[in-house]
């Protein structure tokens, strides 16, 4: 678990980088389209679109975008039509990788993903290869502030969650794919804030690597993050914490 969060919040910080040239918004607007398309355009009935409008303004996307994507799917504005593909794949070292995509063009977008993998030692594998290895929960980043370990314990088991691990700069809490919204929302109720709150894939083993095959995990993280059709990257990589503080 240690190595998804601090990886999590090196993408935070990346991903706050990236939102001021418009990297982020493009990939969060693609992601309200799908889910506005899969369940409708009003958040108060569809979990998933008001999970997507949350994590946009986390990260400072204005409402007319927010509004706009949320046309676009719902048929009130042309735009293009985006599909949701996942694609499975090994890094260096033997560490599972799982590509989460929304594109208007899966060829373009399966090409774009082997040759990443290629170029940054790891290879994209076939459907079903490394699935087993992830499992669907709901997962919320509080950050360390006035809050003391047993009150946002106490808070998130009340709520629902499954479990709670102490980082340096977070409580990182777990829960069920079907309790996340109602744990995140009473979490809410209670005044916490969130780095993230998002459902997620999470490792159930993990793959310790170090030296050159870390350093190439970490580029292949980047360079899989920065393709515009990619949503989210999963691995179950276990890298020691003196380089993922260099990556950041």
């Amino acid at each position: 678990m240690s190595g998804h969060s601090k990886w999590h919040n090196i993408r935070l910080r990346k991903g706050k980088q990236d939102a001021e040239r418009g990297k982020v918004f493009t990939k969060l607007s693609r992601e309200i389209i799908a889910a506005a398309r899969e369940g409708g355009g009003n958040p108060d009935g569809n979990v998933r679109l008001r999970t997507a409008i949350q994590k946009a303004r986390s990260q400072s996307m204005p409402m007319d975008r927010i509004q706009g994507a949320i046309d676009r799917a719902t048929g009130n504005v042309e735009g293009a039509i985006f599909e949701e593909a996942t694609f499975e794949g090994y890094g260096p070292g033997g560490v599972a990788v799982m590509v989460r995509t929304l594109t208007d063009n899966r060829n373009r977008t399966v090409a774009e993903i082997r040759n990443t993998f290629s170029k940054n030692g790891g290879n994209l594998g076939e459907t079903g290869c490394v699935g087993f290895v992830f499992e669907n929960k709901g997962f919320l980043s509080i950050p360390k502030g006035s809050r003391s370990e047993d009150e946002v314990f106490e808070a998130a088991i009340e709520a629902g969650a499954e479990d709670l691990t102490v980082e340096d700069e977070t409580y990182d809490v777990t829960t069920a794919p079907t309790d996340f919204t109602a744990v995140r929302d009473a979490l809410e109720e209670q005044g916490f804030e969130f780095l993230t709150a998002e459902p997620t894939m999470l490792p159930r083993n993990t793959v310790a690597i170090e030296g050159k095959e870390a350093e190439q995990m970490i580029r292949l993280m980047e360079a899989l993050e920065d393709l515009d059709d990619v949503q989210q990257v999963y691995a179950n990589f276990d890298i020691p914490d003196e380089v993922l503080a260099a990556a950041s």
